[in-house]
């Protein structure tokens, strides 16, 4: 009984450890390298479709934890996409909702946002599609905490966190969207998306 409890731990730890050394420098950077040469092929491609970079889990992960900081929203702290496949793909991040509470609270006895606060995972899953040049994310479900989160109020968080000068309503959750550097689809498989351009 003893062995097997070991064995067990043994293996609960290995596989920790495998999960902890998948995020890493070399991959963040790694996937920044490939940014950098869809940029550029954006600019140089002449049969559209023809241009193929795949980019891991992992990778985008890495980008997450070694790079991403500085070009966060101020309030959203280690994300996470999961790949899926099949166009499937979940994220989570932990969102400061306080500050979003502050601008949205109405006073009123029955306002949500007067009830809702601090820092809180967030998780999101759903479906991307993508062809000739433009996206579309399909929401499937949203939670903080394991509770359901409705639909509107994660466009909320949403609309907060992505306002920019150009854009002071922030992104709609449902609206398609232009894809970058003449990509004209992402494949989504378990573990990996294919950028085509």
């Amino acid at each position: 009984m003893t062995a097997r409890i070991a064995t067990i731990a043994g293996v609960v730890l290995a596989l920790a450890t495998v999960e902890a050394a998948t995020l890493s420098k070399q991959q963040a950077d790694l996937f920044s390298r490939k940014v950098q040469q869809i940029v550029v092929q954006g600019d140089r491609v002449q049969q559209p479709g023809t241009k193929r970079t795949p980019v891991s889990e992992n990778e985008l992960n890495s980008w997450f934890a070694y790079s991403a900081k500085p070009l966060l929203p101020s309030g959203v702290a280690e994300p996470r996409i999961t790949l899926v496949g099949n166009g499937k793909v979940a994220g989570q991040a932990i969102v400061d909702l306080d500050a979003i509470a502050k601008k949205k609270q109405s006073g009123g006895a029955f306002d949500v946002w007067s009830l809702v606060g601090g820092k809180v995972p967030v998780n999101v899953s759903g479906t991307l599609r993508t062809s000739n040049g433009v996206g579309n994310f399909q929401l499937e479900s949203a939670d903080v905490s394991g509770v359901p989160l409705p639909k509107t109020f994660l466009q909320e968080m949403v609309s907060y966190y992505s306002r920019t000068p150009a854009h002071p309503q922030g992104v709609k959750i449902d609206d398609p969207f232009e894809l970058p550097a003449s990509i004209r689809q992402i494949d989504v498989s378990a573990g990996q998306a294919v950028i085509v351009q």
